[in-house]
């Protein structure tokens, strides 16, 4: 065997196990600044040599752990199912989910109130449409108290899917950090509620040339909520696809983005909640941490943060899917969050928040908690929105709706002065980041799909979504550069 190719095979047999055993506290005792994420690499030549033992059995391993097929990279998907087949119509244990359709305020009105009455899940809201999970056993009390028009104006919806629970996701993350030193860093934001890594992978590269001084970046969010896996595993693909994209001369444009820009991607804000939903709940939202009542756990952290923060409609009702805290920042990992980004706010110059959920496909931009303010820069928002979309659209033939947060909930009286939201939307990281940050360039993402599935998005949606998730992001990033 050659010298080199047996170098290659001991620092792949040395890697792997460091990679798979180094837990997150070892990496995070001293965080690093943002100029220390990537180390200085030299200009790539192009073309780029063969790809070297070490490199394929690199490349299968990852390809592996994260189920993407090995050479090549699949189409995206063009096919579109209007409705979802007998054995996925949605069922966990006892539940079903109806989507109730909506021709009015009044409409609206009954069935947030009923929602309210009954602590019901609302999982989606359009100014068209409210899905809404329940037990069978409930279905009839909620039409009891709706209006006659929407007790004949809804329909049933959607089975589970394979995606990676934390035990696989750490591991991976360790990996990536182990086979691109140069270009990735992993570190841990802080802990969680129940004393879970809330991981950090800073994904950049620093030119030789480059003065000292503040860093472009970009931050991607994930698994805010846990019940939305498809959110988690996009924003790992988004990582793999950087990563492996640097330098390569099919890609110059992710060459050119990293050479300028730096990007922080937290695939699991939310580790406690998305654990439980695969040891518990499949459906479970919100954080683990302890409330003012035992038997109902949890705080919504999208709703958690001070900005716009409106948790006093919630506020004595801690079993609600929305439960905002009794006070702005309660929930732990929301408070991890600003202090991390808040400490690095002097070496990094943040520019862009992706914060990706499901589902609904929507790109929206503040603000969320009103819609009677208009961001100062609402022009350039709307036109980098809308490039997304087109993005998303050339990609894979998916349509990506545009606006503004508040919409997405608001009423449907267009002729009224003023909309007012009945399902909660304040304490938002979008408004957060976009106001007391000043990102400039902040959306939330829904990913797939618009309800046929919802949460539980099938298996060969999984690839095709993180794909076209990947090429927005490339582009919106080349817009914004």
């Amino acid at each position: 065997m050659a010298p080199s190719r047996r170098r290659h095979l001991l620092l792949l047999a040395a890697l792997l196990p460091l990679s798979f055993a180094v837990p997150f506290a070892d990496l995070s005792h001293s965080p690093p600044t943002v100029s220390e994420w990537a180390e200085p690499i030299g200009q790539r030549k192009a073309p780029s040599p063969p790809p070297t033992p070490f490199r394929r059995l690199r490349d299968a391993i990852i390809e592996r752990l994260w189920s993407i097929p090995p050479q090549s990279r699949p189409k995206p998907c063009h096919t579109w199912q209007s409705a979802a087949p007998p054995n996925y119509r949605t069922r966990f244990g006892n539940d079903v989910v109806l989507r109730f359709s909506i021709q009015s305020d009044d409409e609206l009105k009954a069935l947030s109130d009923a929602a309210d009455t009954l602590y019901l899940d609302v999982w989606d809201v359009s100014r068209e449409w409210v899905d809404v999970r329940l037990s069978k056993e409930v279905v009839p009390s909620l039409l009891a108290l709706l209006p006659p028009s929407l007790a004949t104006a809804h329909t049933p919806l959607m089975h589970d899917l394979a995606q990676a629970p934390l035990s696989v996701l750490y591991p991976w993350l360790r990996l990536m950090a182990a086979m691109f030193p140069k270009h990735a860093r992993l570190t841990s934001i802080g802990l969680s509620a129940e004393g879970r890594d809330i991981p950090a992978l800073i994904i950049g590269a620093s030119p030789p040339d480059r003065h000292e001084g503040r860093r472009k970046t970009i931050i991607i969010a994930a698994g805010t909520h846990a019940r939305e896996w498809i959110s988690i595993s996009t924003a790992a693909y988004i990582a793999w696809s950087l990563l492996t994209g640097y330098g390569e001369p099919h890609a110059p444009d992710i060459t050119e983005v990293l050479d300028h820009f730096d990007f922080v991607i937290l695939p699991v804000v939310n580790p406690d909640g998305y654990e439980y939903t695969w040891s518990t709940d499949r459906l479970w939202r919100k954080n683990r941490q302890p409330t003012t009542l035992p038997f109902c756990p949890g705080i919504d952290i999208n709703r958690a943060f001070p900005f716009g923060w409106d948790g006093q409609s919630s506020a004595d009702n801690p079993c609600s899917e929305e439960f905002a805290g009794s006070s702005p920042l309660e929930a732990v990992e929301a408070q991890r969050l600003i202090d991390w980004t808040s400490n690095h706010t002097g070496d990094a110059d943040f520019i862009a928040f992706l914060d990706l959920h499901s589902y609904s496909q929507q790109i929206l931009y503040p603000y969320g908690f009103t819609c009677n303010f208009a961001p100062p820069n609402l022009e350039d928002l709307e036109e980098v929105a809308l490039g997304i979309a087109k993005s998303f659209r050339l990609t894979s033939g998916h349509f990506y709706s545009v606006g503004s947060a508040c919409q997405d909930s608001a009423t449907l009286d267009k002729k009224k002065s003023e909309s007012k939201s009945l399902f909660p939307q304040g304490g938002s990281a979008l408004d957060f980041f976009y106001h007391d940050l000043a990102v400039k360039y902040a959306y939330q993402i829904k990913l797939r799909d618009t309800g046929t599935y919802g949460f539980l998005l099938p298996k060969q949606d999984i690839l095709p979504t993180g794909i076209e998730a990947f090429e927005a992001n490339r582009k919106q990033a080349n817009r914004v550069f």
